[in-house]
């Protein structure tokens, strides 16, 4: 990354600005320097925030009528139409957006706010017909609820049947099973007007003559032409959403092209005559953008480009060949490196891919994933977002199929089971260097849990390489020695003395065991002199996180288990279930092992980028890196013609 300053005069920044904003090659950043003022934004601002927020709502209310798009339509991708533009002054795009808006706001407008009103109008006559057909239990007149001289006649809804003396209260259940009400009517004289309005009913008040059945049929049809009408505006609105819709998202993305490039000038350092413009470039393309700078001024600048130092801070891009593109997210999901540390994007994606095979191992699992992500490849091409996802997903369905192959998974112990009609084979026997394979999980897990702790230890001591090399490239020589080198040490002599006195795994010549003892002391002494007695945590926490990798075994048999399991179940259908049981067997076994494969892979991936994040993580990473966002035009609706 190479550190860009720009100087030059007020009259050429209009045309700098545009050429950097379409080059995409410079990040600008707050211009700090003693000798300039803060800049201010260009005055035209307020006029392209204007206009944007007038298209974006329009756009807003359009969009809330179109068209619901079912599953099928929204499975296929189809490629956004791009209009052509020719290039244009400011004041052409925004003549364009005031001519598009005079043609087209007052309608939207207008017809939002009466579908508004026909909206409220809908619910007001609903709440009217509701009432009505409660009071249509009691065949009466509309007008004869209320006070009158000599009496009081009150309808509403009570939880229970009402009960007043000295009154005629007539009560009929409108409530379902679930919620019991009563429609309640009370005749009262005057007098007893106290009394009727301490009783526990929601009044219901209702306006007009006549009886409620009669009232009931002119509101239904009055609803049924609000309702007809609001559906005319709407198809209407449709109409022209349909008919607008890429001219008002490109103009749209006009103005807000234009809006970035007046509001970046509030970025720059300013004198009377002078802007002064800082920020990042990737060191490949600072000759590029020198060319593209001195054009544009006719080489009346200055520009002056220096690669920014490992140790300060800068933004980062991250550089990955194709592959591993898709793996970045990962590293997202916790934090970007800093500037001055590795990209750990590679050794995450190896890794995972590694993890997760191992945590799944089924060949049968792996064979659906693979398929599975690689229609969807081929299907939603044009999204690059499923694109990465099922890039990721066919190589965690080949890593499966591999995995499986090599611990005897396909569906569980499916083959065997129902295909070779005996459970203790295994898928096929093959014998390499003296290595018996399939290695079955199920029946020999200690083999499998010596693999997954020597893929543990290799996991961690990559940590370690990077956190040297790390340190090399900050030319911190001395943290080597504190930070990593003790752990070489004590792995080495310790895993001698451990594998010789407690495992029996060898046995250690008189010469080797001094060596063993001197390299674990010598470890030792470094560790607790740079932390005193924390330096006893470090080790149980390093211990703690070796032993973390045995997930990769319980992970592994839990899948295992659970699909021979559903395998034993299925086998023992027919025989539970005389008939039936034979139809069923097919069902059980692929909602079951669909089941399996779903929860089996999300347990996987989520052990697998906790392995990278805790326990790999800790060797040499931190994050908090910032990441390059070049001052670039994104296009969406629009594309430029000359």
């Amino acid at each position: 990354m190479s550190r860009i300053n720009i100087l030059l005069h007020k009259r050429d920044s209009q045309h700098v600005i545009k050429k950097l904003h379409e080059s995409g090659l410079m990040e600008i950043t707050k211009a700090k320097n003693e000798f300039f003022e803060e800049g201010k934004m260009d005055p035209l601002v307020e006029k392209c925030a204007h206009y944007e927020l007038r298209l974006a709502r329009i756009i807003d209310i359009l969009k809330g009528y179109e068209r619901k798009k079912g599953l099928r339509e929204l499975l296929k991708q189809k490629e956004i139409k791009k209009i052509k533009v020719k290039k244009k002054s400011f004041e052409e795009k925004i003549e364009d957006a005031k001519k598009l808006l005079e043609e087209i706001e007052g309608v939207v407008i207008k017809n939002q706010e009466e579908i508004e009103r026909l909206e409220e109008k809908k619910e007001e006559l609903k709440a009217k017909i509701e009432a009505l057909e409660y009071l249509s239990l009691f065949n009466i007149d509309v007008s004869w609820l209320g006070k009158s001289r000599y009496t009081i006649i009150k309808f509403g809804i009570a939880d229970k049947p009402i009960k007043l003396e000295n009154a005629t209260v007539y009560s009929k259940p409108v409530g379902g099973k679930k919620e019991e009400k009563y429609a309640v009517l009370i005749v009262a004289p005057v007098s007893m007007e106290k009394e009727v309005a301490r009783l526990k009913i929601e009044e219901i008040s209702l306006e007009g003559k006549g009886f409620a059945k009669d009232l009931l049929k002119e509101v239904k049809k009055e609803l049924k032409d609000v309702e007809k009408k609001r559906k005319e505006i709407i198809k209407e609105m449709r109409s022209l959403y349909e008919k607008k819709k890429l001219e008002l998202f490109a103009i749209k993305e006009e103005i807000h092209i234009e809006k970035e490039e007046k509001e970046i000038q509030a970025y720059f350092g300013e004198s009377k005559f002078t802007f002064f413009i800082e920020g990042y470039a990737l060191s490949e393309n600072v000759k590029k953008l020198r060319k593209i700078v001195e054009d544009a001024t006719n080489k009346k600048c200055s520009f002056h480009a220096r690669k920014v130092p490992r140790e300060k801070d800068a933004p980062i891009h991250l550089k990955n060949p194709k592959w591993a593109k898709p793996f970045e997210t990962f590293v997202e999901l916790f934090s970007l490196p800093k500037y001055d540390e590795v990209n750990p994007t590679l050794f995450i994606g190896i890794a995972f891919i590694i993890f997760f095979s191992f945590m799944l191992g089924d060949a049968g699992y792996g064979l659906i994933i693979f398929l599975l992500s690689l229609l969807a490849y081929i299907k939603f091409r044009r999204s690059e977002f499923i694109k990465q996802w099922s890039f990721i997903g066919m190589w965690l369905g080949l890593g499966n199929i591999f995995t499986g192959i090599l611990f005897n998974g396909f569906f569980g112990d499916f083959v065997p089971r129902f295909i070779y009609h005996d459970a203790n084979k295994t898928l096929y026997h093959a014998n390499i260097a003296g290595i018996e394979l399939p290695i079955d999980a199920i029946h020999k897990p200690v083999i499998i849990l010596g693999i997954a702790l020597l893929i543990g230890l290799a996991h961690l001591n990559t940590g370690f390489i990077l956190g040297i090399y790390q340190n090399i490239k900050r030319r911190k020589v001395k943290a080597i020695f504190v930070d990593q080198f003790p752990w070489f040490l004590l792995q080495i002599g310790g895993g001698m003395l451990i594998g010789s006195s407690l495992l029996g795994l060898w046995s250690l010549s008189g010469s080797e065991k001094i060596i063993a003892y001197a390299l674990t002391i010598i470890g030792l002494a470094i560790l607790f002199k740079d932390k005193g007695a924390l330096g006893f945590f470090d080790i149980t926490g390093y211990i703690g996180d070796w032993l973390s990798y045995a997930r990769l075994l319980a992970l592994g048999l839990a899948t295992a288990g659970m699909a021979l399991a559903f395998n034993i179940v299925a086998q023992l259908l027919p025989t539970i279930v005389p008939y039936i049981g034979i139809v069923l067997v097919p069902i059980v076994l692929i909602v079951t092992h669909l089941a399996n494969l779903l929860i089996q892979s999300l347990g996987a991936a989520i052990h697998a980028l906790r392995l990278q994040y805790v326990e790999f993580f800790n060797r040499f990473y931190e994050g908090g890196g910032k990441r390059y966002k070049p001052f670039s035009i994104s296009r969406k609706y629009t594309e430029e013609i000359k």
